[in-house]
């Protein structure tokens, strides 16, 4: 039963990121990435990771989305829905975007310890939040290091897809 929870609540979470990418409306794309959310919130309970759970939905699906829609509110979402899609700069970020998908592995296998389980709040951890921390950034810190940088790179695309021409 636990895996057909599983897929499910997967293959919601595929499709709603994929109509996050798909739409050109950003409000819908907004709607799309709450839900997403939601199904991840959701995976993390299937996980028994309860605290994750209600980080993502305070923090993510809170928090974050608020930001977004008054950005969305404040943009003329009108004018930026004729605008045609510069697929030579979507080509450039695909392309980096692929490189960087390449070397994950290389960079996971630097990191040893990255591809034991996460095992948390078994035998001396005691679940609390602060040993969760300890233990992610012990034995896990270079991987988020490696995740920030490949969100500064998502965020420096997204600028350079975004940025209108002077010219124009």
């Amino acid at each position: 039963m636990e895996a057909v929870f599983f897929w499910v609540l997967a293959t919601s979470l595929v499709i709603c990121a994929t109509a996050v990418v798909l739409f050109r409306n950003p409000v819908t794309n907004a709607v799309c990435l709450v839900a997403g959310l939601a199904f991840q919130a959701a995976l993390f309970i299937t996980l028994e990771a309860n605290f994750l759970a209600a980080v993502q939905v305070i923090v993510y699906a809170g928090a974050v989305m608020v930001l977004f829609l008054f950005v969305i509110m404040l943009l003329d979402v009108r004018e930026e829905a004729r605008r045609t899609i510069p697929w030579v700069k979507v080509g450039g970020v695909g392309v980096v975007v692929l490189a960087a998908g390449l070397g994950i592995p290389r960079v996971i296998e630097a990191f040893p310890t990255a591809k034991k389980s996460l095992h948390w709040g078994e035998g001396a951890v005691s679940g609390s939040a602060r040993d969760l921390g300890t233990l992610l950034f012990q034995g896990y810190g270079p991987l988020f290091l490696a995740t920030g940088v490949l969100l500064l790179v998502a965020t420096i695309g997204v600028v350079v897809l975004c940025r209108r021409d002077p010219e124009a």
